[in-house]
């Protein structure tokens, strides 16, 4: 049985004013979930207003509150933010090219009606490696829609696995925004969390999606709406017009090439240490900035001037593919405002200390962090966000592969039981044609499964691995 990680925490006693700063937490967060959900601001101007809650209930001084939020909102973008605008880019330029229809048609071409669910997992999962969450959805379910009108299967047993290979990736591995915020603040190796990751997604997504898929698709009948069933099998049969489109391994390669650089990197820093050159070569292009960076090169040249398209062509298509992302860049900020006040007040300290107490893994105590916030707040990235940043003191001194593991386990409690304060959720009613009710069922249970695989798989690394 997996001993508990040691707590890197002096023997302080508990006292009164550590109550105080675990209240003051949990009013910030209610403050936000409030914000968000009964007034519907947007979580950004919330995330500020609950950091503004939190610092003045802590009794910090108003002028470091400020100073604080604005440290952490500042060192969440420096190390994340250019990585965000890329991956926005990189998909920008694979959709539009046709390399995600590319993609698709092949692997579905081999695929069988028994194999089907199987082949959406993934293709979600290849697609979900550079793309967020929301952007993956809404590529994908022009491809879940037709498919089932074409294949007579039903909606649920092609939408499931789908869901579940995107939302594992978004939740366990880099670059995406939330992996890339805990790999910061734990300090610890992207290639090697990059790598577990991977691993830990394999046997989730096969639990949550197709095997979760097949039953459930027993018991919920969903029918996406009629208009938009209408509307995609017109641009379906529009995208066959389309004269040149990468080709499959062209397509897959310019998703795996960041992958491959970052894991490159770590494995060569493990099999081959030292200070050769190769070293110094792979460290530079597996950083994930550059990785990311000579993604994009790449795909503008193979999916863009390759192709045909003029300068000014590929420009507006890089142009486009930053919007979309500015609100999340604006929430990533803000959820590192308030992870640096977390830290700051001493809350992270005062959390810490309970633990010691209690004799709780680290691994679980990030996990259930994530679990809460995520449940309070609707929003995984803010989540692990939170949750590293409450666990960064505990992680100190840990070993580079605890503390991707731990990374991993808050990655995935990130994601636990999506509801009705998660746009994630509202996105996969409406898409799908689901009841409240439906959704549940389907899009909040699933999750729910891949963050509880998550955590069986970061334990289950742990024994063997460390």
């Amino acid at each position: 049985m997996m001993a508990p990680i040691a707590l890197p925490l002096a023997a302080a006693p508990w006292t009164g004013h550590d109550t105080r700063l675990i209240v003051m937490v949990a009013v910030a967060i209610a403050a936000i979930v409030s914000l968000i959900t009964l007034f519907d601001f947007h979580p950004f101007i919330a995330l500020i207003g609950g950091s503004v809650i939190l610092g003045v209930g802590s009794g910090t001084q108003l002028a470091k509150v400020v100073e604080s939020f604005s440290d952490g909102m500042g060192a969440t973008l420096g190390s994340t933010g250019a990585l965000i605008a890329l991956g926005a880019i990189l998909g920008k330029l694979l959709a539009d090219s046709g390399g995600v229809d590319r993609i698709v048609d092949t692997i579905g071409a081999r695929s069988g009606p028994r194999v089907l669910p199987w082949s959406m997992a993934l293709i979600a999962a290849v697609i979900g490696l550079p793309m967020f969450f929301e952007v993956g959805l809404v590529l994908l379910v022009p491809i879940i829609v037709v498919m089932a009108k074409r294949t007579r299967k039903p909606l649920v047993l092609l939408a499931v696995p789908a869901l579940a290979g995107l939302g594992t990736l978004h939740a366990f591995v880099p670059p995406h925004p939330g992996p890339l915020v805990a790999v910061s603040a734990l300090k610890a190796d992207i290639g090697t969390t990059l790598g577990l990751g991977i691993i830990a997604a394999i046997p989730t997504v096969i639990v949550a999606g197709p095997l979760y898929g097949k039953f459930i698709a027993r018991h919920v009948r969903a029918e996406a709406p009629t208009a938009l069933v209408e509307s995609l099998m017109t641009a379906q049969e529009a995208n066959g017009t389309r004269v040149r489109t990468p080709g499959f391994g062209t397509s897959l390669g310019a998703i795996a090439l960041p992958v491959v650089l970052m894991l490159a990197k770590s494995i060569a820093d493990i099999a081959f240490p030292g200070d050769a050159w190769y070293n110094h070569v792979l460290d530079f292009l597996g950083t994930p900035l550059v990785a990311m960076f000579l993604a994009v090169l790449v795909a503008m040249t193979v999916f863009g001037w390759g192709l045909g398209r003029s300068k000014a062509e590929v420009r507006s298509v890089v142009t486009a593919g930053l919007p979309a992302v500015a609100g999340i860049l604006l929430i990533v900020g803000a959820g590192g405002g308030f992870k640096q006040l977390i830290v700051d007040t001493g809350v992270a300290d005062a959390i810490g200390k309970a633990a010691a107490e209690a004799h709780m893994p680290v691994l679980v105590l990030g996990w259930l962090l994530a679990v809460l916030i995520r449940l309070a707040t609707g929003s995984a990235t803010v989540a692990t966000t939170a949750a590293a940043g409450i666990m960064a003191p505990l992680a100190a001194g840990a070993l580079p592969m605890e503390a991707s593991l731990i990374a991993l386990a808050v990655g995935a409690g990130s994601l636990f039981f999506s509801h009705v304060n998660d746009a994630g959720f509202w996105l996969s009613k409406e898409y799908f044609g689901m009841s409240v009710t439906e959704n549940i069922k389907t899009w909040s249970v699933l999750s729910t499964i891949v963050a509880v695989m998550g955590l069986a798989m970061s334990l289950l690394m742990y024994t063997v691995l460390v």
